[in-house]
């Protein structure tokens, strides 16, 4: 069992290096570590373990723990997390074994979009000691056996994995070496570990050309698990991709990006060689992104038995949502499985092509997924590594942990608003949910650091066709910045060049008001009382701003959808110019023939805008949209989860881009908190039902930090009935306004 906050014992222990010189480029198989040892009464074992790499460990032939990945991942340079397990029940008096092996994992295996190896270094090493009630019976010393001549040649977390079971009886042990990596950077693990959760088991077809593939019902981040019988020598290969082609043809031409496709881009590949007899096998050191999986082999399959292992960090649900709409329900679905497939310790964009803890993508879906599982830890981990990854300036990296190549272009492309400003939205979001302040204290000094980087950076320079603008000193005009990214209908790289070119001052500024006002509101609940008044300031002055630049006396007059959406949801506007900006809206969607055309910053909050400001309508007709760009189209493609772009599969059946993307799921953010109204706000507990005939029903549940929230409603003639259950005293606010108080327990009403 995993002790998550163990304090950190004093180290007996060494660091160990396995392997004998290699060439640093060249893949290596995994290490086999194992050391004997004498144990008089086992009562009381912990086991403290870590290491350069991914490490699995066995007490006596069994693994020890759950933790898939473990370590987990982070900035190695300057925090590597120590797991501690309790490990009485897996010892025995007189003589034990523990056996380590370890793999490339983050360390030095493939990272990010460019697949970079070696990032943290090119040598595994391993730590660890166990103590019996405090007494050191065991440590990595001079004293252990090593071996590369496992079954495990070759893993990599992108790659995939080589194995051949003939190995299985591991020879050609040898010394090890000590190395003085010192204890400086070790801390104990506050997360969760990432565990092995839902099994599919697939089933084989044949494609139009001839391929055996397997169909595992399912796009999923995690491995597949094979048994079969075989003769020794036998092999089998299985390619896993996310989706068939037009053709119905095993594909993977969706998630190779760049310079990768040209050197033999992401194969998501095991090659396994069987040993005589019965075969059970699963990795130990990747993960792919995948529903799919091709199958070459000379094996005979007519016994094998092929199952996929989903792959994520321990996160039990919380959040469910049904309505009368199937597709709907669908979406809802898919949301949840691409939330699964991309918390594997950390917040990624997608399970296969960077599997990259971006900070826009967590910044936008932050506020959903708080409803959909019980994401603390992981959220707030990976807030720990932004700060990590922080500039001394207050810069924001993009992407944290960091893992580009940090040369003259990566460096440029940094501090995007909307994605630096999740060091403050991730966090606000949390507090809301959660309601505990800690998590705003452990991230106030990042926080106020990148406000004070967005300050310097508007304050600096202003472009010439911005100089009229009174406050310009408050306009976020400089610097680079994706602005709103993937509209549905704009060239992304064309309007990354318009940004150079001419600044982002509507995402920017807009970005900018939202973190000031925030850090105000953050402040105050912290009981910092100056800080709280010069970040109002701050947010009343770029405010002023973003009106001056970016409308005309709050008049909005853009055709992109995104630049009404914005200003209304974060407060740029005032009185009656959000009731003209919201029909404004409202007007360029049914122009648009109910679609929308905005992108990954404000599709978030587009239906919520629209229902909030007189037009259910149209939103609803926006969420059933089952036309591209529509959040249904995907579901009537056969989508499982939810796709990087609206088009990932275009009409005539080609493929593009991840088919495994979080960002655009956060409409189920307000499935729950708009079409069934549950809102809470650091414990107060509001319920705003939001009813409309075209989705026929509709009920929510979300075991929430403060007790389970029920809300649902239904028509019976001419009657909506709203009822549900409440934790705690509660506003409902019903369609007509009415407001009433609710006690706790079960309530009902309706109206007409």
């Amino acid at each position: 069992m995993l002790i998550r906050n163990a304090v950190l014992p004093v180290w007996q222990a060494k660091w160990i290096n396995p392997e004998l010189p290699h060439d640093a480029e060249a893949r290596q198989p995994a290490s086999y570590l194992r050391k004997r040892f004498f144990v008089a009464d086992p009562a009381g074992a912990c086991l403290y373990i870590t290491c350069h790499g991914l490490y699995a460990a066995f007490l006596n032939g069994t693994r020890v723990g759950g933790f898939v990945l473990a370590p987990g991942t982070g900035d190695y340079r300057r925090r590597l997390t120590v797991q501690c397990y309790e490990v009485t029940e897996l010892l025995k008096k007189g003589e034990n074994e523990l056996t380590v092996i370890l793999g490339d994992g983050w360390y030095r295996g493939g990272v990010g979009i460019d697949g970079l190896r070696n990032y943290y270094g090119s040598d595994l090493a391993l730590l660890c000691q166990i103590e019996l009630n405090g007494t050191v019976i065991l440590c990595s010393d001079e004293q252990w056996e090593a071996s590369q001549m496992g079954p495990v040649r070759e893993n990599d977390l992108e790659i995939g994995e080589v194995y051949d079971a003939r190995l299985e009886d591991i020879t050609a042990w040898h010394g090890v070496t000590v190395q003085d990596f010192g204890y400086s950077s070790l801390a104990p693990t506050e997360s969760v570990p990432v565990l092995e959760q839902e099994r599919f088991p697939g089933r084989i077809i044949r494609t139009p050309n001839g391929e055996t593939v397997v169909d595992f019902g399912q796009n999923l981040a995690g491995y597949t698990e094979l048994r079969v019988t075989a003769e020794a020598g036998r092999k089998i290969t299985l390619w896993h991709g996310e989706t068939l082609d037009e053709n119905g043809n095993f594909t993977q031409s969706n998630f190779e990006p760049g310079d990768r496709n040209k050197s033999g881009g992401i194969p998501q590949k095991i090659e396994y060689t069987c040993k005589d007899g019965l075969n059970v096998y699963k990795p130990s050191f990747t993960i792919h992104g995948f529903r799919y999986a091709r199958v070459e082999t000379d094996a005979d399959l007519a016994d094998a038995q092929f199952t996929a292992i989903a792959v994520y960090s321990q996160m039990p649900r919380t959040g469910f949502f049904e309505c009368g709409n199937r597709d709907v329900n669908q979406l809802f679905h898919n949301c949840l499985w691409s939330m699964r497939s991309n918390f594997c310790d950390i917040p990624t964009d997608c399970p296969t092509r960077e599997r990259a803890g971006w900070t826009g993508d967590a910044g936008v879906f932050a506020s959903t997924a708080v409803y959909l599982m019980d994401c603390y830890p992981v959220l707030r981990k990976w807030l720990g590594e932004c700060r990590l990854a922080q500039a001394e300036n207050g810069l924001i990296a993009n992407v944290a942990p960091v893992n580009d190549k940090r040369d003259q272009i990566a460096l440029m492309l940094q501090g995007s608003a909307g994605w630096g400003d999740a060091c403050i939205l991730v966090p606000w979001a949390l507090y809301q949910a959660y309601g505990d302040p800690a998590v705003l204290e452990e991230n106030y000094d990042m926080m106020t650091r990148w406000l004070a980087f967005c300050e310097n950076r508007a304050r600096e320079k202003t472009r010439s066709q911005n100089e009229s603008n009174p406050w310009k000193e408050y306009l976020a005009d400089q610097g680079f910045h994706f602005g709103e990214w993937c509209e549905p209908d704009v060239d992304n790289m064309l309007a990354m060049r318009k940004n150079a070119m001419d600044g982002a001052p509507e995402v920017a500024t807009a970005y900018y008001y939202r973190s000031a006002s925030l850090l105000a509101r953050i402040a105050g609940i912290l009981g910092r009382s100056e800080d709280a008044s010069r970040y109002a300031e701050i947010a009343g002055n770029a405010k002023k701003a973003y009106r001056f630049t970016c409308t005309k006396d709050g008049i909005i007059s853009s055709g992109r959808q995104c630049e009404y959406v914005r200003p209304i949801a974060f407060g740029l506007l005032d009185g009656d110019e959000i009731r003209q900006a919201a029909d404004s809206l409202n007007e360029l969607v049914v122009r648009n023939g109910y679609h929308l055309n905005t992108g990954f910053l404000s599709t978030p909050d587009l239906c919520r805008v629209l229902a909030e400001n007189g037009h259910i309508d149209t939103a609803c007709k926006l969420l059933l949209q089952k036309d591209c760009p529509g959040w249904l189209y995907e579901v009537k493609q056969g989508a499982t989860t939810i796709w990087e772009t609206w088009d990932g599969i275009r009409p005539d059946g080609t493929v593009h881009d991840s088919l495994n993307h979080y960002s655009y799921g956060a409409i189920c953010g307000w499935l729950m908190g708009g079409i069934c109204g549950i809102q809470l706000e650091a414990g107060r507990l509001t319920v705003r039902p939001c009813p409309h005939s075209s989705l026929g029903w509709a009920r929510a549940e979300w075991h929430s930090p403060v007790g389970i929230i029920r809300s649902e409603w239904h028509y019976e003639e001419q009657k909506i009935i709203f009822e549900g259950e409440v934790p705690v005293a509660s506003e409902l606010i019903l369609p007509d306004g009415t407001v009433q108080s609710l006690e706790r327990g079960t309530y009902r009403t309706e109206i007409n």
